[in-house]
């Protein structure tokens, strides 16, 4: 699949599209590991305790939760460019209000409750597998969406370290303004770089003459088909304990494992090094030689495997030891359910079957408090 899509300010050939999808992808992801790194800590320093702190993190599971399935909808029929943009400045909305809420002469506690409210449009990851999906063949697409997994990996890396550094030397602050800045330039080469649209002009057209954003009866038609629903069954029940527990290592890394900010970032830095190991180098080749349905049973299987040396742990160390075979079940769970969903459907609802894919990541959020009661 080459070619060039003209219908960007800065014209791109395909392959450079989806290299700065990339690129956008890493910032984004960076970014959003610098805030996980410091909402811990800043909390505590605003008076908020574990209940109030997995409140806090339930309010940005809800408003994504609820979000997701509209962004994915307004992805396939206002096209890539309206989409990473919209989520870049809805990021820089959020990290700007992170800023304010570390102000001693600020309402500190109101504004950080009201630095969750932009959640509800950060989709950068959905939209960027959207982009991926759409620009490559679908016998590439498990490949090309395990490179894309690899922006995480030097999000979870590079944002961890960042966030701890930083933090610690200059402030809680610079981190949540650093992350400002880098998602106002996201938006900035998203307008001028990244098309109006992925799809191809028939697909475009048909979407342009469809239903609503905010059609519901849409969005709950592709959740329930017959090859859509068993997949996403069985991500949402085996993913849910460790994805719970990913939602609150935040806190539990500080509690549990008694870390400081930087030695959480060192600890969230080695979980991004694996996790760029296994998908780079692991999974993609897995891919060309087993079968979509045999990596996904055997993520599960680790899963279980995993989650019981979980609930027997009691030190960092056993979590280290515990550590790859997690990352395995997330990255082969992760791009095996991608590829399997955006191939259950047509071209013209990739978007939205990621935004209604992304329901189950936001649902972790959403009972994050669980933890804490």
């Amino acid at each position: 699949m080459s070619g060039q899509l003209p219908s960007s300010m800065v014209a791109l050939p395909r392959q450079g599209i989806i290299i700065l999808t990339y690129v956008l992808a890493a910032l984004e992801l960076t970014c959003l590991f610098m805030q996980f790194s410091i909402i811990p800590y800043l909390s505590r320093t605003l008076g908020l305790d574990s209940v109030s702190f997995g409140y806090l993190q339930t309010t940005f599971g809800v408003l994504q939760l609820l979000g997701g399935p509209v962004f994915g909808r307004f992805a396939d029929q206002r096209g890539a460019r309206a989409a990473l943009t919209l989520s870049f400045l809805a990021a820089s909305a959020l990290y700007l209000l992170l800023v304010a809420s570390c102000s001693p002469a600020l309402p500190g506690v109101f504004l950080l409750f009201a630095s969750r409210l932009p959640a509800a449009l950060m989709h950068t990851l959905p939209a960027a597998q959207m982009v991926i999906t759409d620009l490559t063949a679908p016998t590439k697409r498990p490949t090309a969406l395990s490179r894309l997994g690899l922006c995480f990996g030097i999000g979870v890396i590079f944002g961890s370290l960042l966030g701890g550094t930083l933090s610690t030397a200059y402030g809680i602050q610079c981190p949540a303004f650093l992350a400002f800045v880098v998602t106002l330039l996201g938006a900035v080469l998203s307008f001028t770089c990244i098309p109006v649209t992925t799809k191809e002009a028939s697909v475009q057209s048909a979407h342009q003459g469809g239903t609503s954003v905010f059609d519901l009866k849409a969005i709950s038609r592709l959740l329930l088909l017959p090859r859509v629903l068993p997949v996403f069954l069985v991500k949402v029940i085996s993913g849910f304990p460790s994805g719970l527990f990913m939602v609150m290592f935040s806190i539990i890394s500080m509690d549990f494992f008694q870390l400081e900010a930087a030695q959480a970032g060192y600890l969230m830095s080695f979980f991004g090094i694996l996790q760029m190991m296994i998908q780079g180098l692991v999974i993609g080749r897995l891919s060309t030689h087993f079968p979509e349905e045999a990596l996904l049973r055997s993520s599960v299987l680790v899963f279980a495997v995993v989650g019981l040396g979980m609930a027997l742990m009691s030190n960092v160390f056993h979590f280290c030891l515990l550590l790859p075979g997690l990352v395995f079940s997330l990255c082969a769970l992760n791009i095996v359910t991608d590829s399997m969903l955006t191939k259950a459907v047509s071209a013209s609802d990739t978007g939205t079957m990621l935004g209604v894919y992304s329901l189950y990541s936001c649902a972790y959020g959403r009972l994050s408090f669980l933890d804490n009661i």
